[in-house]
């Protein structure tokens, strides 16, 4: 029984859509492979490194952390980031 056109079409799309993808995932696996083995290790601890001080920073801003004893002054600020005048 012979095919109609449409399921040809239909099968040639899906073979292109097919090949796209394994020539996708070639492309990426290459890029790991180029990729240098120590770089990503450096970025991760500098990036961690970054968020820990932007922590400490919020932690500071708005007071966690401090001794249950003295108080904790925080001045609270509008949303644009500018200091309210008194």
């Amino acid at each position: 029984m012979p095919r109609g056109r449409s399921t040809f079409s239909k099968r040639q799309k899906e073979q292109a859509r097919q090949q796209k993808q394994r020539d996708k995932n070639e492309k990426k696996t290459q890029r790991r492979q180029d990729q240098p083995e120590g770089v990503g290790v450096v970025d991760e601890e500098e990036e961690l490194r970054q968020m820990r001080e932007h922590a400490a920073e919020q932690a500071a801003l708005f007071g966690i952390g401090v001794d249950e004893d003295e108080p904790a002054s925080a001045e609270v600020l509008p949303p644009s980031g500018k200091q309210a005048q008194r």
